[in-house]
């Protein structure tokens, strides 16, 4: 399990409202968060988007582009911040392996940042079975919006 216990301290003390965005975590990550203490005062949600039209009417991204990708990640992250009015949000895509996709071998992974000031992206190159990918993803991802969170002004109330 991971442990969300700095990021949900760092985020009631600053009145962040945090947000996700998954393709390849498809809701992990949203779970983890939601188990931080009092994440009812500060996560805003998620929005899983697994199928490429999703990613393009949700979230922006459109569905001709490469969805395991810096571009991606990014987007995914912007478009939900936007969509959940956060203060920062993080996104998750990539493949999870057994097997490559696309031309992307198993275990490569983008996370994707943004705030309400930028945004960016941070690739990961995972070993192991697909469960330990994941698994690694939102270890990663949480470290991502914990790091952001120490860096980012809350808007107060939204």
């Amino acid at each position: 399990m991971v442990d969300v216990t700095a990021l949900s301290d760092l985020a009631r003390s600053r009145h962040l409202h945090v947000a996700v965005a998954e393709s390849l975590t498809s809701g992990a990550l949203a779970s983890a968060v939601g188990a931080g203490a009092e994440a009812s005062t500060w996560f805003s949600g998620g929005v899983v988007a697994y199928l490429p039209e999703v990613k393009e009417w949700v979230l922006g991204f459109p569905a001709d582009r490469d969805p395991t990708s810096a571009e991606c990640a990014e987007q995914l992250a912007r478009g939900a911040r936007e969509l959940l009015d956060a203060d920062l949000c993080v996104s998750t895509t990539g493949v999870g392996g057994p097997d490559a996709e696309d031309g992307h071998p198993a275990g490569t992974v983008f996370l994707g940042w943004a705030t309400r000031d930028g945004a960016g992206h941070r690739r990961l190159a995972l070993d192991g079975e697909p469960d330990e990918v994941l698994e690694a993803t939102v270890e990663a991802a949480v470290q991502l919006l914990t790091f952001h969170a120490g860096r980012v002004d809350g808007a107060g109330d939204h």
